[in-house]
């Protein structure tokens, strides 16, 4: 599986009508959040059509085009892509000419197609976010196992505390050194 590095936006006219495609990398708490940004971006649009994939959870929505004719063809490209934690969000101004269920597939389906034509991906590793306790004098060990895993926070106290993001295979090791560690959660991405 893979994800997107960045956003990224494209526009394509279709018998007058603008079709403006975003699409986001994606934490699960983003959705919302950036569905009501682009929103605001586009008051005056038509329709706000968008698919999503974070994990398991996959979603699609028509936004009042007719049924099954823009949010699922905005996921297909997505699960046709092999893409995971992203959203797709295809904004279209209705330019005066009805363009019929075949023509609406084809026409949000190529938004987002052109869109990660331009797009690139980075692979997601399966990991943990976790938090680790160790003594001073464990900590020379502990950033040689951590070598190739982000830290996100360090606190010196009267031990050392860091939160990391780490592949199985350092959680592995780590469990096998025995620092105290409590796990966070279970995540696609490192």
């Amino acid at each position: 599986m893979k994800t997107l590095n960045q956003n990224y936006t494209e526009e394509i006219i279709i018998n007058n009508s603008r079709f403006i495609c975003y699409i986001f990398p994606l934490n699960e708490n983003q959705i919302n959040e950036k569905l009501e940004e682009i929103k605001k971006l586009h008051p005056k649009a038509t329709h706000y059509c968008y698919g999503y994939i974070f994990d398991e959870i996959k979603h699609a929505n028509d936004d009042n085009e007719p049924s099954g004719t823009a949010g699922q063809p905005i996921l297909n490209v997505l699960e046709k892509e092999n893409l995971n934690r992203v959203l797709a969000i295809v904004v279209r101004y209705f330019g005066g000419i009805k363009l019929g269920a075949g023509g609406l597939v084809r026409a949000y389906t190529k938004a987002v197609t052109n869109t990660l034509k331009h797009s690139q991906y980075i692979e997601l590793i399966p990991g943990y976010v976790i938090e680790i306790t160790f003594s001073y004098e464990e900590e020379k060990n502990v950033q040689y196992i951590l070598n190739k895993s982000e830290i996100i926070k360090k606190e010196y106290l009267e031990e050392i505390k860091y939160q990391c993001k780490v592949d199985e295979e350092t959680y592995e090791k780590l469990e096998k050194y025995q620092p105290h560690i409590i796990q966070k959660e279970y995540i696609k991405q490192n």
